[in-house]
Formats: structure tokens, sequence, C-alpha cells
């Protein structure tokens, strides 16, 4: 099933690539790699459930975050390339702010690794993955999702 079968099936609507916050491209081809920088989880203009986990944020929350910082993902790469088929899940980066005592960064990332698994699939959706705890994000994002995909799979 193609990437945009799967997306209608789930229900989800790419929005309009985010904006850039500073000066750098929401995402760059060279060869058959994308990077995407980092995209925070903002909807419609706002940041959704601003703060950091382990204090005003659930893990539930987190993890809603994380998923709509990859749907702002797969649309800045739908902007750059035109289309989402052929693509394969390489390096999914993950910023989780969150305070000190805060231990489960991985468990708030795994809401935008199983989504991508969901639109992709197993074999192409999955990559190799970092999730870190950070102090603060732009926005007061509680979740930044960046990552490198291959083109052409």
């Amino acid at each position: 099933m193609s990437i945009a079968n799967r997306l209608v099936e789930l229900g989800i609507v790419l929005p309009d690539s985010v904006p850039p916050l500073a000066l750098y491209r929401p995402a760059v081809q060279f060869n058959d790699l994308v990077y995407v920088s980092g995209q925070l989880a903002i909807r419609d203009g706002e940041t959704i459930y601003p703060g950091r986990l382990g204090a005003e944020v659930t893990v539930e929350q987190g993890q809603e975050s994380a998923r709509v910082a990859l749907i702002n993902s797969l649309a800045a790469i739908h902007n750059l390339l035109g289309t989402l088929e052929g693509i394969r899940i390489l390096r999914l980066t993950g910023y989780v702010a969150c305070t000190v005592e805060f231990h489960d960064q991985p468990a708030v990332i795994n809401g935008a690794s199983e989504l991508l698994r969901d639109i992709i699939g197993e074999q192409l959706g999955v990559g190799s993955r970092l999730a870190l705890g950070v102090t603060a994000l732009p926005t007061n994002s509680p979740v930044e999702i960046e990552l490198i995909i291959g083109i052409n799979a």
C-alpha cells in the first residue's frame, strides 16, 4: 500500500510545512539522502502541550507531541520531494524537554516511531534512533524530532 493511502487510512492530513524559526531549511536533499531539520510539536501555529515532561506534560501528551512533530517532519519531506513514496527512515533523533528526574524519553519518542511504522511499515519505517532529554526546546515544545531518510528505497 502506498504511503499516501496509509495516511488517508489513518486519517492524517499533512499540514503546510512549518516555517523555519531561524536561518535554516526545513529539509535538504543530498544525493539519495534527505536531512530533516528539527521539527517541533506545532499544530495550527501553536505549540501543543507546552512545557517539560516530568513537570507540566504527561508521557501520553509527550507521545502525542512526538506524533505531531513527526507529521511536521513528513510535511517538510513532502514539501521538498513532492511525495513520500520511496522513502526509508535511516535515523530518528528525538529530543524531549524534561526535568532531571524524568527518564522515560524512549517511551515519549515511541509516539513518533510507532507512527512511522504504521505509515511506512516495519521494514522501511523503523530505522536507528536516539532519544535524548534536554532542559528546554524552542517555543517551549516538549518534543523535537529530526530525521535522516534515504530516498528511492
